[in-house]
């Protein structure tokens, strides 16, 4: 057997994809022999983040680490890489991964200098969301030009992550790794719809999911017996206010449930057909979740969004394209003849291509190739 790894996973909040596949990878790794250490941002570790990561520590033999690491950039980010460091030094770390913009900055300046600890960086859309015009944009697109020669791999969660990475900061070269995200056996699990919600939204209430689209979308839809369609929101996030009021604004609050977050499939036990109208994305984890807990899915054609559907590509929708989301949660209201074929179709793909077992596997595979 393979010498058992110590490995240091680094990311900042521990919420959405990123944190679930962190959790993922370091279960996968604790049930291979490998002892595994996650460093958080203690500013924004709250109960919830409390709750998650207690469920977590059962695979964290090398245990968790609440250290400073602020959203923008501050004073903090001078001494977090020294505290990441002291952690790489007291835990004799083979691998240190950072996760996001900010865990991949601070995980690959602590182990500078560190020839016997491997550096790798996954950016889950992180840097790439920034747009070069502005001036964080400017900031972390340089760091991360920077970190390139001091990085051992980038794992990219899509094909699209790393064509805009090439596009947006530099050429990886040969450290440039394509793996995607995948799914545990227990995600294909059928989830039925009691029917209580035509829709449901699973995501972060923000602008660059696209919920305004969706809210806008919704007045357009009329069920078979000329009843409005509900829409499910399972989420919360800087701009739920907002999406409120806009709610009322367009009169369709009595239409609308902000649920609040909670896990995606409890949204997927109320509703049959998930609607991800994302303006950005990098390899979303709900697109996979939703088509294996046999969902309609409606989404729009952005970031990996098309790898997950693959022979199904074309069915995606614009994004901010009211009109084009509308018509396409209509055609699933009215239940395309052709539906069931092609869920099947997407469901034997994602089956295929996103597995827990073919990601963590070949990360670890990144960890061990010295």
């Amino acid at each position: 057997m393979t010498k058992p790894l110590r490995v240091l996973q680094v990311l900042r909040a521990p919420v959405g994809g990123l944190f679930r596949h962190v959790c993922d990878l370091a279960g996968y790794l604790n049930d291979k022999g490998h002892e595994v250490g996650v460093v958080v941002d203690a500013l924004s570790f709250d109960a919830e983040s409390q709750t998650k990561l207690k469920k977590l520590e059962p695979h964290l033999k090398l245990g968790v680490h609440p250290i400073a690491i602020p959203r923008l950039f501050g004073p903090q980010d001078i001494i977090a890489p020294f505290q990441i460091r002291k952690l790489i030094s007291k835990h004799n770390i083979d691998v240190v991964h950072g996760h996001g913009a900010k865990g991949g900055f601070h995980a690959r300046l602590a182990a500078l200098g560190k020839r016997n600890v491997k550096k790798l960086y996954t950016p889950h859309g992180g840097a790439l969301h920034f747009a070069s015009s502005s001036a964080a944009g400017r900031i972390f697109h340089l760091l991360e030009k920077s970190l390139i020669p001091f990085s051992d791999n980038i794992i990219f969660e899509s094909e699209f992550a790393a064509k805009s990475y090439r596009e947006q900061i530099a050429d990886p070269g040969d450290k440039g790794v394509v793996i995607h995200n995948g799914l545990s056996q227990d995600d294909f699990t059928p989830v039925p719809s009691n029917g209580e919600f035509d829709f449901v939204f699973v995501g972060e209430l923000r602008d660059l999911k696209g919920v305004e689209y969706l809210l806008r979308a919704l007045p357009q839809i009329t069920k078979h017996d000329g009843s409005k369609p509900r829409l499910l929101l399972i989420g919360d996030g800087p701009h739920r206010q907002q999406f409120e009021e806009l709610s009322t604004e367009l009169g369709i609050e009595s239409q609308v449930e902000f649920a609040g977050a909670q896990p995606a499939r409890n949204g997927f036990a109320r509703a049959g057909i998930a609607v991800v109208p994302s303006l950005k994305e990098s390899l979303p984890y709900v697109v996979m979740e939703a088509i294996a807990a046999r969902k309609n899915v409606v989404a729009t054609n952005v970031g990996g969004i098309g790898e997950i559907f693959g022979p199904e590509k074309s069915q995606l929708v614009p994004a901010a394209d009211v009109g084009a989301l509308a018509k396409a949660m209509q055609a699933h209201v009215d239940g395309d003849k052709d539906l069931n074929n092609r869920n099947n179709r997407l469901l034997a793909h994602v089956g295929e291509e996103f597995s827990l077992e073919k990601m963590a596997g070949d990360i670890a595979q990144v960890y061990l190739n010295q």
